[in-house]
């Protein structure tokens, strides 16, 4: 990225700030729509729910001192948290909001999927309904996700080769079960945050994929 350095920032710090201090009234905004349908989340402020700029390099091969994108997620129990929450990326060309977890330990995985199996009509109702995949699925008409945030919209980032050890190959809905996180995302344009209409848009998606993500957190909350 060009002009990531210190002294560029410096010298530019004061745009910073207010394009900063822009963002953060929009997740306020944000806050305060998604409390209106997910009131466990009502305990959040916006300084829990944003990141830093600075990165943390580290353990990077990129030495780059500041992020390249502003992001948000508003949890329930925290940015760290294993339950889901909702995630909202603002990145030029990158732009996306998201639902649910990105990473899940192995016997938490297995507890979602054995849930998944054992109330399989209500998993379904929550992922195969047209509205969720009008959003989330990549081809609206099959069973078919992608996985990669470079893709406009997905569900599940990162899978299993083959079904998962101790459950049926033969399950009908074994590409549920070959799931390693239950990520949901919809890629926006840039030009989605501006004015204030976005938050009826990202209403409408948040609360799509609320129902996939109250599933999975009532497994994950007997963990945490």
């Amino acid at each position: 990225m060009a002009n990531n350095n210190r002294d560029w920032y410096h010298a530019h710090k004061a745009e910073y700030d207010a394009v900063r201090a822009e963002w953060e009234r929009g997740v306020g905004q944000a806050l305060e729509r998604i409390v209106s349908f997910d009131p466990s989340v009502g305990t959040q402020r916006v300084k829990d729910c944003t990141y830093r700029f600075n990165r943390d390099t580290r353990f990077s091969a990129d030495k780059s001192p500041y992020k390249n994108h502003f992001g948000a997620y508003i949890n329930a129990k925290g940015k760290k948290a294993l339950r889901g929450g909702y995630y909202i990326h603002l990145e030029p060309d990158h732009c996306l909001l998201a639902v649910g977890n990105y990473w899940l330990p192995t016997n938490i995985l297995t507890a979602c999927r054995n849930e998944i199996m054992a109330n399989e009509e209500e998993w379904l109702k929550c992922v195969e309904n047209k509205a969720f995949r009008k959003y989330f699925a990549a081809k609206a008409e099959t069973r078919e996700w992608t996985e990669s945030w470079d893709s406009p919209q997905g569900f599940g980032l990162t899978k299993l080769k083959t079904c998962p050890s101790g459950f049926p190959r033969d399950y009908e809905y074994v590409d549920y079960l070959r799931l390693k996180d239950y990520c949901a995302w919809h890629a926006v344009p840039d030009s989605f945050f501006e004015g204030d209409g976005w938050l009826d848009e990202m209403e409408r998606i948040f609360r799509t994929a609320k129902t996939m993500m109250d599933f999975t957190n009532n497994v994950i909350d007997d963990y945490e």
